[in-house]
């Protein structure tokens, strides 16, 4: 089967993937003189930073995501497709998927990457992770749900189960996660379910090495730790988690912390796709690409954001995996490829490190900036900026402005509803 998209002069660039790297890419080359296909399992572009907005009840799903086609409406040479790919053919310039085969003159590989769980049958299956609007919202409903049956549950173990929360991983995720579930139990329990003594319910962060927040200053560290101490999340350090049986957590140090929801933000890996030689993968299964993001072997085929492992000076055990890495280098190849255009010769790709930053509940945020760390209300003020304007569209900027507006004045958030999908089976006649 061909894949349905129209054959013209114009030479085409695939590109798998509309995360940040992908879509910045689509965006850059979409006036040019190449034809460009957006594949995505998706039809939507989604913003990964505010997930956990969405799982604390504080944003809808579709603040945070915006669809593809309306972002390219205009654009006649750029052409969306909803679909995966399963195999890569370099020789032929094909990939395949369930939409057909297509052929490429130049392929990008944006794929990001998955929640790692080392291997862990058990954590796998039972475990929560938020890596997609649509796991955010199951935190969500899987929260709310256990709330409405904790306020009818007698039994004070079984209540706890129902109430407790771990969280695995002291990166920013975490961090942030475990400050939204505080602040949740301070400011909303006491509201909405004032039939429940929220001083039982305790959240747990876990963290395998001695600091928070590592690959930022240890002043954001420690100030990440006060913060959340602060509010009452206990925060457990040198400590890693080695199983989940969906009613007990168990650590390392042979103790266990009964519960009954696991959020793991513990690490990450590399999306696969078949057809591309083993002898490319690094650690975390990322695909090694050289200072101009092509993979290793490769001409015509490339890799970026999450997905992509590139050495340089400053970063010889590749570059952080954040938002920041693959937009730099989608702007950098689209120049590149325009270069192509033009005769010109390639620029080798160097990451600017703008710094970063985590947000620990209202008032409180730490920014790590080139020159200068700080943290406290200015941080979070900028953390809110920061994250305001990278939203795209307008109305999901001020939607989302409106939403933290309110939430701050208020002390609430009024998005509370458990949205479940129900599938009607029809009879076969």
């Amino acid at each position: 089967m061909i894949f349905n998209i129209p054959n013209t002069k114009e030479p085409r660039i695939v590109i798998v993937g509309a995360g940040f790297g992908g879509l910045s890419l689509a965006r850059k080359l979409a006036k040019t003189n190449y034809q460009i296909i957006l594949i995505d399992k998706n039809n939507y572009h989604q913003f990964q930073p505010l997930f956990y907005q969405v799982a604390m009840a504080g944003l809808e799903p579709s603040s945070i995501a915006f669809p593809l086609r309306k972002i390219f409406q205009r654009k006649k040479n750029v052409f969306i497709r909803v679909t995966e790919v399963t195999d890569i053919d370099s020789e032929n310039n094909q990939i395949t998927t369930p939409l057909g085969i297509l052929e490429y003159d130049h392929l990008v590989i944006s794929i990001g990457a998955k929640t790692n769980f080392y291997g862990n049958k058990n954590l796998e299956e039972k475990c929560i992770s938020m890596k997609s609007v649509s796991e955010a919202l199951y935190l969500r409903n899987r929260i709310l749900s256990d709330y409405e049956k904790a306020i009818s549950t007698t039994d004070f173990i079984e209540r706890q189960g129902l109430i407790d929360i771990v969280i695995v991983g002291g990166g920013p995720t975490g961090v942030e996660v475990a400050g939204a579930l505080a602040e949740m139990k301070k400011y909303i329990i006491p509201k909405d379910y004032n039939e429940l003594d929220f001083n039982e319910i305790d959240i747990y962060l876990i963290q395998s090495s001695s600091c928070l927040l590592q690959g930022m200053s240890s002043d954001a560290s420690k100030g990440a730790k006060l913060f959340l101490e602060n509010l009452g999340v206990k925060v457990i350090l040198n400590t890693r988690v080695t199983d989940f049986d969906g009613e007990h957590v168990y650590l390392a140090n042979d103790t266990k912390i009964q519960a009954q929801k696991v959020i793991w933000a513990a690490g990450i890996t590399g999306n696969k796709i078949n057809g591309l030689p083993d002898k490319i993968l690094t650690y975390g299964n990322r695909l090694k690409v050289n200072r101009f993001n092509q993979i290793e072997g490769f001409s015509n085929i490339y890799a970026l954001g999450d997905i992509a492992y590139m050495e340089e000076e400053n970063y010889p055990k590749g570059h952080p995996q954040v938002a920041q890495v693959a937009i730099q280098q989608a702007n950098k190849l689209s120049e590149n490829l325009k270069n192509k255009l033009k005769g010109k010769k390639n620029e080798p790709f160097f990451y600017k490190d703008l710094g970063s930053m985590a947000t620990i509940g209202r008032n409180r945020a730490v920014v790590d900036l080139p020159r200068f760390k700080f943290k406290g209300f200015f941080a979070w003020v900028v953390w809110l900026i920061v994250h305001l304007f990278s939203l795209i569209g307008v109305k999901n900027k001020v939607f989302v402005f409106l939403n933290w507006v309110w939430n701050y004045f208020t002390y609430d958030q009024s998005l509370r509803l458990i949205i479940k999908s129900e599938q009607k089976n029809k009879a076969k006649k």
